[in-house]
């Protein structure tokens, strides 16, 4: 096997786990994995470490349903205002490392250091590291050296993260859980700094349960004896729930509260449930600080907190690009609480008519002001709940006029003649389903259902869904300026900036 970044990106690919499986999974109705941490020390150990051996890295735990890879940017963000720069000749680190997940273009986005993803040569060399130890292990024990010998995908990453935060000397690594918390794969760490849950909402059914007090027991399993907690306020069924669960742990929980100086600061993520999540990040950090030595007051903010709040940089998260005619709003929500919220924050972004209509006959009537798109689609989820959801958020918000001119509803396949980048690969949908489009024509039918007023296209690949709103912007373009709401997915975020910063030339 050859070991560049290509190399991989396709045997990571191997380890990815079939719809097949994952579909009889969710059927069966089961729970989380009780194994699950077991397997991953297990795991731990064949590539030679000890999960007591990640307190080096002075982790700090987040989990959550929404905010939680927003929250964990800002904590980055804020903590790398203290690495050596003409404005820290003191410096408290040099390193601060970032996991999260999913990822958007690149699959290295996910283990970042110092806000940059690890370069191609750098994640190869980590890459096979782990692989090599894995496959000397299952040789050593004389077993197979094949995929059997390697975790799942997302236990493999979690896995080589925490081996190049180490071999990298990192201070600090802020580490995302991917599903849940108590079963998750990152849950192997020993002795976080500080804890932390984002909002909480109904996601991952499957494996944490139908109700908000379920999905909060298993998100509050990263409470740890050593570390403080924090979250945001939640729904009132959840709160009791951490509450219990951080006395269970031996814990202290907190409730962040944002700044009164946060209404002079502009943060560098958009819309404005961003200062809930900036509130609890800049509340983390404090405590991380505090327990590290370096006694820290959030009021006044220091200047360090302040620019990391305003310089936080986390793409397809309230994102807005622009090219000629077009102005494409992305976010990656893909429940139906954060959809809602990608929703109010696109209406924040529309111009107000002057003059207000009160005629409840015609106020879901009026044609927007200038042309809007929706590019959409969820695979695996409940897709048209999704886009009602959306649709009636607008509505309310909007009032006078309706949401969108026109909507294209297409699969995650990135390019018309490549298909999918390597690093956009995903093997957890159906293929079937894919290629027959049947999910998009459904979601075609509801929204039709919805607004029949809206023009409306079902297309295979994001590359044809982006050269069609071309196409509509072209044409509408004494219309004025395009504005265009791309959601429902995160892998369809990624396939869309792929797209849009390469031109739209596919591989192959």
């Amino acid at each position: 096997m050859e070991r560049t970044y290509s190399d991989a990106v396709a045997a990571l690919n191997t380890l990815q786990t079939n719809f097949a499986v994952i579909d009889a999974f969710r059927k069966s109705g089961g729970n989380a994995n009780a194994q699950a941490i077991p397997e991953t020390i297990e795991w731990c150990r064949r590539i030679g470490y000890e999960p007591s051996d990640f307190d080096r890295i002075k982790p700090i735990h987040i989990a959550g349903t929404k905010g939680k890879g927003s929250t964990s940017a800002f904590i980055s963000s804020i903590l790398t205002q203290y690495l050596p720069s003409p404005s820290q000749p003191k410096p408290l680190f040099h390193k601060i490392g970032l996991y999260t997940s999913p990822h958007l273009r690149f699959v290295r986005e996910r283990i970042q250091i110092n806000n940059q993803p690890l370069s191609e040569e750098i994640f190869a060399r980590y890459f096979f590291e782990v692989w090599d130890r894995l496959e000397d292990s299952a040789r050593s024990a004389g077993l197979p050296t094949d995929t059997s010998a390697k975790p799942a995908y997302f236990r493999f990453l979690t896995l080589m993260a925490f081996h190049t935060y180490i071999s990298e000397d990192v201070d600090t690594a802020v580490i995302e859980c991917g599903i849940g918390g108590e079963y998750d794969t990152t849950n192997i760490l020993v002795s976080p700094t500080v804890t932390g849950i984002t909002n909480l909402g109904i996601d991952h059914t499957s494996m944490l349960g139908n109700t908000i007090e379920e999905i909060a027991w298993h998100k509050a399993g990263i409470f740890k004896p050593s570390a403080p907690a924090y979250t945001v306020q939640q729904l009132p069924q959840a709160m009791p729930i951490l509450h219990q669960r951080a006395l269970e742990k031996s814990t202290s929980l907190r409730v962040a509260s944002p700044s009164p100086e946060f209404s002079t600061i502009k943060l560098g993520l958009a819309a404005s449930f961003q200062y809930i999540n900036a509130s609890l990040a800049t509340e983390i950090v404090a405590a991380h600080l505090s327990i590290l030595g370096h006694s820290t007051s959030t009021s006044p903010l220091p200047p360090e907190f302040i620019r990391g709040l305003q310089q936080v940089h986390w793409p397809g998260r309230c994102d807005i690009r622009r090219e000629s005619n077009i102005v494409w709003h992305l976010d990656g929500g893909h429940t139906l609480e954060s959809i809602k919220v990608a929703a109010k924050w696109f209406a924040e972004q529309i111009p107000r008519p002057e003059d207000s209509i009160n005629n409840s006959s015609i106020k879901n009537n009026l044609p927007p002001t200038r042309p809007r798109v929706l590019v959409f689609n969820q695979q695996t989820r409940d897709a048209g709940a999704l886009a009602q959801a959306l649709h009636t958020t607008l509505v309310q918000a909007l009032g006078a006029q309706r949401p969108f001119t026109h909507a294209v509803f297409c699969t995650n396949v990135t390019f018309k003649n490549g298909g999918y980048k390597p690093d956009l690969v995903s093997l957890n949908t159906n293929s079937a389903a894919v290629g027959e489009l049947s999910v998009q024509r459904g979601l075609a039918r509801t929204w039709e259902d919805i607004d029949a007023g809206t023009e409306v296209k079902v297309l295979g690949t994001i590359e044809e869904a982006v050269g069609w709103v071309r196409e509509v912007a072209a044409e509408e373009k004494e219309e004025g300026e395009v504005m265009v709401l791309c959601t429902g997915s995160v892998h369809l975020i990624g396939g869309m900036l792929e797209v849009l910063e390469t031109g739209g030339k596919g591989e192959g």
